[in-house]
């Protein structure tokens, strides 16, 4: 069970304050732990591979990473780039503002590219609704059918790094929920996994997202999670 559990995790080194020494830190971490990855900014993913070779632990890459406004060129480049430097997993923000203007060809274009330039140099494709800013229903399910007919490996939640403003100035942040999870299961071809990010920090918040459906989350909280699960199951 323990191993399962971390075997969902993507272990997440990306705010922007990060440091190389951070990376190392985490890495280090992610290899203890034995998680399913870490994803990692693009510049660092030469470094973590080096960092983890030799362990079960896989590289990922965020594109486009976290607002999504790059160009489709640039994000193929991104892809293409961090695949050269030893990532295996792409997360990709698709283009919010095309989305919410209902633009479909342009995510299917977008999606579809990014997908076939992970598939041709061996990474698997997540793709990143952000749903702090993709809020209708039936917007996540016309995500969802394109990813389906893109041949796209994991839809996922969030960056992480959706913030909104409020009336009062301040941000919040949601990130993944169960709602959104559950329906992007149903609306997911069979072959398309799912992925929780923002804000699952503990155990049960974890087996919550498991128990929706998802094959992956992302977290930072690895640590608290895995050394509640050995107390929990002691295996």
């Amino acid at each position: 069970m323990i191993r399962e559990l971390a075997k969902m995790i993507d272990h997440s080194i990306l705010h922007p304050t990060m440091t190389d020494d951070d990376l190392l830190r985490e890495c280090q971490v992610a290899a203890k732990y034995d998680v399913a990855s870490v994803c990692v900014k693009p510049y660092m993913v030469k470094k973590a591979a080096g960092l983890l070779e030799g362990t079960d632990v896989l590289v990922g890459c965020v594109i486009g990473f976290p607002a999504g406004n790059s160009t489709i060129e640039v994000k193929v480049f991104e892809t293409e780039t961090a695949c050269k430097d030893g990532a295996v997993e792409i997360d990709m923000v698709i283009n919010i503002g095309k989305a919410l203007s209902g633009e479909w060809d342009y995510i299917e274009k977008e999606i579809d590219a990014v997908t076939r330039a992970s598939h041709k140099n061996g990474a698997i494709v997540k793709v990143i609704f952000e749903t702090d800013y993709i809020t209708r229903d039936e917007d996540k399910i016309r995500l969802c059918e394109i990813c389906t007919r893109t041949g796209a490996d994991y839809v996922k939640t969030s960056s992480g790094f959706g913030f909104v403003k409020g009336d009062d100035g301040k941000f919040s942040y949601t990130g993944a929920t169960l709602h959104d999870l559950r329906l992007m299961r149903k609306h997911s071809g069979p072959r398309v996994r799912v992925k929780a990010a923002g804000g699952v920090r503990t155990l049960d918040q974890l087996l919550e997202v498991r128990e929706a459906g998802c094959s992956r989350s992302g977290a930072t909280a690895t640590i608290t999670m895995l050394e509640e699960a050995k107390k929990r199951f002691k295996e």
